[in-house]
């Protein structure tokens, strides 16, 4: 049972979290000044230390390097006690398991660093076996241009033995890379130890810069998780060190890890600046989404059209003159890079509102197929009695014709010279003469729809609100049955539907697919901590709407932890509940 670890924020696998010693630790972090080492094994039996909750114990233990043989592991495997203090036990990843530990530091993790597939192999494989609410330490490994990838892996505590090392070499570190002391004309850092002439900088003053380097990184990385940007960061920061780019990418390729450990939504920004965007979970996940779940439900053509700068598209200028020329006669989707496609109903579910790119005019190869990818992938789920593409040549047309190419389509084209000049809105109106226009409550119903489907899986848009009336204006819209009890809202920051108590009833009672919460017998007021929780659905993430039952209370509201760990977990904030009944 960990005792003296808890996750308090997650940005996929990085964690912010405390290890709660008397004087307690922020992580990620250095934790040289609070480690205690109770030693090896190898060379002598040792006894079990009395330990304290100033220090994080690690306990008599035996390191195993990489390539040990298994019969060797067994033979030698160490029967770590339960102890009443912060105890960390040293793990390779094929003897990582719950030990009940509060960490486990990865002790042949030397053999990995350097290695994308190594490191990847290393860190998922100890991190699925160990308890969700536990620290994962690596030792002996840190510098300033590799920790942001470190943590971004899910490690969480590190040292500063490395970086001290390469300084007493005569090695200058930075977030960007390593230097010769001998090279450096001025000292480009104005830490303590770097406040003083060149000349006089020694190599016990680089091994303090070092570490205050080191430091300082991990001060900016704890900053980006809580700011939910550390992907942002890292997609430059890992282009410092070649494995560092290779284990980011790695981890791309790793799509059950990360999922899970990522938030299903954000009020930050993402930053779409080099083609890896496209791999993010959240760019992945959407276009998953859209393709598989999303049902359009308008009989009118499809018009494709161009995205645009300010957020929710509908609320820039180009769009409202594409809205004018359309005049609720076609149903509009909208193309763009990373996200793909995306329906006027869901322009405003996260990332389609929360993102930016860098804007060049120019399409890579990558995004053309990616795009492409998608928009074939929804045409061949949505039917459409003809589709309308008033998009620019730069990209846009390529990536149409691939698709028109693909599955035997002809599209109509409108744009002359640029999608907002006269002439190509004269066409786009032109091509939806004589169709038939969609009310404003029926686009309503469909948003409604379109986002069950999204946010609970294909299928949830009918299930649930087949039989609905609506109040308010959108984006603020609010979801009423025939009766008029109020079942959810739309939650227009994020574009997702916060369900009522009768919305829970109703989808718990529907075939929708439902993410439940059991908890113990107590009624909930304002968070359900994850020792109440007895057991919770496989498929919840960060920012899900849930259901939460027991035999005491039913409740709706977000979580804060995915299914998963909050099933395991011992500490920590599994779910929000924003309304509740005691039954």
């Amino acid at each position: 049972m960990t005792d003296y670890f808890e996750v308090l924020e997650r940005d996929g696998a990085a964690r912010i979290a405390q290890l709660r010693l008397s004087d307690p630790v922020t992580t990620p972090a250095l934790v040289d000044d609070v480690v205690e080492d109770a030693g090896s094994l190898w060379p002598e039996e040792r006894e079990l230390p009395a330990g304290d909750e100033s220090a994080l114990t690690v306990l008599p233990h035996r390191g195993f390097p990489a390539g040990t043989a298994d019969e060797v592991k067994e033979s030698f495997a160490v029967d770590y006690p339960d102890v009443e203090y912060p105890s960390a036990v040293a793990v390779t990843p094929d003897t990582a398991e719950n030990f009940g530990a509060d960490a486990y530091v990865l002790s042949d993790v030397q053999g990995s660093i350097g290695h994308g597939s190594a490191f990847r192999d290393a860190i998922i494989e100890t991190r699925d076996s160990i308890p969700a609410d536990s620290g994962l330490y690596l030792s002996g490994v840190a510098t300033p241009v590799n920790v942001a990838t470190l943590v971004y892996a899910g490690v969480d505590l590190v040292d500063e033995h490395r970086a001290v090392v390469k300084g007493l070499q005569g090695k200058y570190l930075t977030n960007e890379g390593e230097h010769f002391l001998e090279d450096l004309s001025e000292l480009p850092c104005a830490c303590p130890a770097c406040r003083q002439p060149v000349g006089e900088f020694d190599r016990e003053d680089c091994a303090d810069h070092n570490a205050n380097a080191l430091r300082a990184e991990l001060g900016r990385v704890r900053e980006r998780i809580r700011a939910g940007r550390l992907r942002d960061y890292i997609e430059g920061q890992a282009r410092h060190e070649q494995w560092c780019t290779a284990a980011f990418r790695e981890f791309d390729q790793q799509w059950s890890y990360l999922e899970q450990r990522t938030p299903v939504l954000r009020r930050s920004e993402l930053v779409s600046a080099t083609e890896d965007t496209i791999r993010r979970v959240e760019i992945q996940r959407f276009a998953e989404r859209v393709t598989n779940r999303y049902q359009n439900r308008f009989s009118n053509p499809l018009v494709l059209v161009p995205c645009s700068a300010t957020k929710p598209y509908s609320e820039s200028q180009s769009h409202g003159q594409f809205h004018e020329a359309i005049g609720f006669r076609g149903h509009v989707v909208s193309m763009t890079s990373p996200i793909g496609v995306v329906p006027q109903e869901l322009e405003c579910t996260y990332p389609a509102q929360h993102y930016d790119s860098v804007v060049t005019g120019r399409w890579s190869e990558d995004e053309k197929r990616f795009v492409a990818n998608v928009l074939q992938a929804y045409l061949e789920r949505n039917e459409y009695p003809s589709v309308i593409a008033h998009i620019p040549d730069e990209g846009y047309r390529d990536i149409c014709e691939r698709v028109e190419d693909a599955l035997d389509l002809e599209f109509t084209y409108t744009v002359e010279e640029h999608p907002t000049d006269e002439e190509s809105l004269v066409n786009l109106a032109g091509a939806l003469e004589g169709e038939l226009k969609y009310s404003k409550r029926e686009r309503e119903k469909n948003t409604v729809r379109a986002i069950a489907d999204y946010q609970f899986g294909d299928g949830a848009g009918d299930a649930l609100f087949e039989d609905i009336t609506m109040e308010s204006r959108y984006p603020k819209l609010r979801v009423h049955d025939p009766e008029g009890e109020q079942l959810a809202a739309m939650v227009p920051q994020y574009g997702v539907l916060s369900m009522t108590l009768a919305g829970g009833r109703q989808w718990v009672e529907s075939d929708a697919p439902t993410k439940r919460i059991e908890i113990d017998a107590f009624v909930p007021h304002g968070d359900v901590l994850a020792p109440g929780v007895v057991d919770a659905d496989d498929e919840i993430r960060v920012g899900d709407e849930v259901v939460v039952e027991g035999p005491k209370a039913f409740g709706v509201g977000r979580a804060e932890m995915s299914g998963p760990e909050m099933a395991e977990s011992t500490r920590g904030v599994a779910a929000s509940v924003r309304h509740v009944d005691e039954q």
